[in-house]
């Protein structure tokens, strides 16, 4: 039977890749985000890609539309076997340039909305004692930088929900998997509509991936038992530095981050942006950083091979142990 699959955020970046993905693998799909331009966009590409799409004007920021969103779904397609929680909307600013009202509405959104995604997916799954969520994460959840303090807030909050609940449901023998995938910085649009107080247009801190990278470790997350996979080099560089020296990243972002979120070109400071409403069209997976965007991260091949590798090793080091027991002692010199 085809997968049934609900992915919040579905219009755009990662979630526009990931339902083109999952449509290739003959899903039936509830797209969920709220804007019709990119809910018909994103419908039109999944029923082309071989997947059924179910498109449903939602803002996750509103627990009941989320509920009624996840009902609509299991009517059309049936029991949901896969929820992948990706919306987010941000402001990158510095924190006393944001209002309490814009920093609220970016924790509603891309913590909260999570929260409902995850309320909404266990209502259905918890009875049927399966069922897989991604969370959609990033490697600010561990390692936060400046100018992003809302979003960075929230994804923190999400790894603490999720590692919370996680127990939860051991606790209560309960088999749905819940994992997290922490991203890079991903070639999204979210750098052309998210609002912006800055001098000059945002960026993804390099180096930038494309988002369908992103939608392959989302698969394979969602089809493996892994507590939480790691995609591109510097995603785990920044775990593994907020581990080991978290003064020394403190001052480093300090001095480098304001100026490795900012592109060269300027601000316009009349363009529309997502926070409180859906920017009209229909915006696709990709921002404006192609040209510098990996399609390929070794961190993730060998997340997604690690048992093979770990064999590989385990019989290498067999090996070379059982060629030096072999191997004739030498005779001492008298």
């Amino acid at each position: 039977m085809p997968e049934v699959v609900v992915i919040t955020g579905a219009t755009a970046g990662v979630g526009r890749a990931t339902a083109r993905l999952f449509a290739r693998r003959g899903a039936r799909i509830g797209l969920i985000a709220r804007g019709r331009d990119g809910l018909d966009g994103a419908a039109v590409e999944v029923e082309a890609a071989g997947g059924q799409a179910l498109a449903i004007p939602a803002d996750v920021a509103d627990a009941d539309a989320v509920e009624a969103a996840a009902a609509a779904v299991e009517r059309k397609f049936g029991p949901i076997d896969i929820w992948v929680n990706a919306a987010m909307t941000t402001i990158f600013a510095p924190l006393h340039e944001i209002t309490a009202e814009e920093f609220r509405r970016a924790t509603e959104v891309t913590y909260l909305g999570f929260v409902h995604g995850t309320m909404a997916a266990l209502k259905r799954m918890r009875p049927r004692n399966k069922g897989v969520i991604v969370q959609v994460g990033s490697a600010l959840s561990y390692r936060a930088i400046p100018l992003q303090s809302a979003y960075c807030g929230a994804k923190f909050a999400i790894r603490g929900f999720t590692d919370s609940l996680r127990s939860e449901l051991i606790h209560d023998g309960v088999k749905v998997h819940l994992t997290m995938v922490q991203m890079p910085g991903l070639n999204t649009p979210q750098f052309e509509w998210c609002r912006n107080k800055l001098p000059r247009r945002p960026q993804p801190v390099p180096p930038i991936f494309e988002p369908e990278l992103a939608a392959r470790a989302i698969w394979f997350a969602a089809h493996s038992r892994r507590r939480e996979v790691w995609v591109g080099g510097s995603t785990v560089q920044a775990i593994l530095g907020m581990m080991l020296a978290p003064g020394l990243l403190d001052r480093l972002l300090a001095r480098k981050a304001y100026g490795g979120q900012m592109s060269r070109e300027l601000a316009d400071p009349a363009a529309p942006d997502n926070l409180f409403a859906p920017v009209a069209g229909d915006h696709g997976a990709h921002g404006p950083y192609g040209g510098r965007a990996r399609s390929r991260s070794l961190e993730l091949w060998v997340s997604r091979h690690r048992g093979a590798i770990m064999a590989c090793a385990a019989g290498l080091l067999a090996f070379l142990v059982s060629g030096a027991a072999a191997r004739p002692a030498r005779p001492r010199l008298s």
